[in-house]
Formats: structure tokens, C-alpha cells, sequence
């Protein structure tokens, strides 16, 4: 890989310098509601499947685990959100959204954090 090339992908990649960033971008990509119910059957049922795989001692399965978190979550950028997961960008920073989306959807604050980005320019 030659440097024009190597430089090239860093900037390209490096859009968001911190997570604090990237939320904002994430939050505008999961604005419907539907898109987030679809997030949190998917991962519910993703962490469920993990434990239970486990628990019968299949450990070494556990990738199955994100069949149906990553399953839900990219039907519902696709045919909910219509847009493409962050997933195939950001994929470290994807998982640690969805974590907080599904946490503050627990505690009935997402709506209230969708809006008040919602306000605030890209």
C-alpha cells in the first residue's frame, strides 16, 4: 500500500474522532422507532442465545450469537430506516451505540435523546 493510498483510508475512516462524535451520526441514522425495536429484539435475542449456548457448554458456537442481533438491526436499516448500517464503517463504534441506544430505551430516554439531537447540525 503505497502512502497517497494509506493516507487516503485513514481520513476516510477517521471521520469521527471519538465515540462522543460518532453518537450524534448514530442517533440520525436510528430515528425511527421501529428501526430501534428492531436493535433491541435483535440484540435481546442475540445475548440470550450467547448465555444459552454457554450454558449447554456449545461456547465455541457463540458467534451465532450475532445472527440475530445483526439480522434485525440491518432489516430495519434497510427496509425501516432505508439507509446502509454504520456497521460496515464504524464497526466498533456501531456495537458500543447500540448498547447505549438499548440502555436508554430501558430507562425511556432515547425518544427525549433522538430529539434533542435531532436539533443539533451533523
Amino acid at each position: 500500500m503505497n502512502a497517497n493510498h494509506k493516507s487516503a483510508c485513514i481520513g476516510e475512516n477517521s471521520r469521527y474522532q471519538s465515540f462522543a462524535e460518532f453518537w450524534p451520526f448514530y442517533v440520525s441514522e436510528h430515528s425511527r422507532p421501529a428501526t430501534r425495536v428492531l436493535h433491541l429484539i435483535g440484540t435481546t435475542a442475540g445475548v440470550a442465545l450467547l448465555i444459552y449456548l454457554i450454558a449447554i457448554g456449545k461456547w465455541w458456537l457463540f458467534f451465532l450469537g450475532f445472527v440475530p442481533g445483526y439480522g434485525c438491526a440491518w432489516l430495519a436499516h434497510f427496509l425501516v430506516e432505508k439507509n446502509k448500517p454504520a456497521t460496515f464503517k464504524y464497526p466498533l463504534w456501531s456495537f458500543m451505540g447500540d448498547y447505549k441506544m438499548i440502555a436508554l430505551m430501558l430507562t425511556g430516554r432515547m425518544s427525549e435523546e433522538v430529539e434533542r439531537l435531532s436539533k443539533q447540525v451533523l
